[in-house]
């Protein structure tokens, strides 16, 4: 007759909070965040995140919304195993067809900055 085995309860480590200075990114300018998950060790400086945001504004005098997905990891002087994808078909407006990557600079003074590398629009009037 098999023995019965008990199964260990599976407890999820505590994840340390998202920073600050990460959720102060996705509240200002054209783009606003639907959600962030990060993972996170401030005594260590090393970490990664996940982020899914949308763009509702102007693109090249086209207006419009869509979505768009970025991660990356660092070791706290760095970033790492960067990722970033406009997400097809969510346009909307003009800027319905868009599609492409882009990319996030962070400068010294910790400001973040997007920028996109768009393709799939039609110049504007056309």
């Amino acid at each position: 007759m098999p023995n019965k085995t008990s199964k260990k309860k599976w407890v999820a480590p505590e994840l340390p909070s998202i920073p600050k200075e990460l959720i102060d990114q996705f509240v200002s300018g054209p783009m606003t965040a639907e959600a962030v998950n990060a993972a996170f060790n401030p005594a260590q400086g090393r970490g990664a995140y996940v982020a899914m945001e949308s763009f509702e504004g102007e693109i090249a005098g086209r207006a419009g919304t869509f979505n768009f997905i970025h991660s990356a990891a660092t070791t706290g002087k760095d970033r790492s195993d960067e990722f970033f994808s406009i997400v097809g078909g969510s346009g909307t407006g003009a800027l319905a067809s868009i599609r492409g990557t882009g990319g996030m600079r962070i400068d010294a003074d910790g400001t973040h900055s997007i920028w996109f590398d768009i393709e799939g629009l039609a110049p504007a009037g056309n």
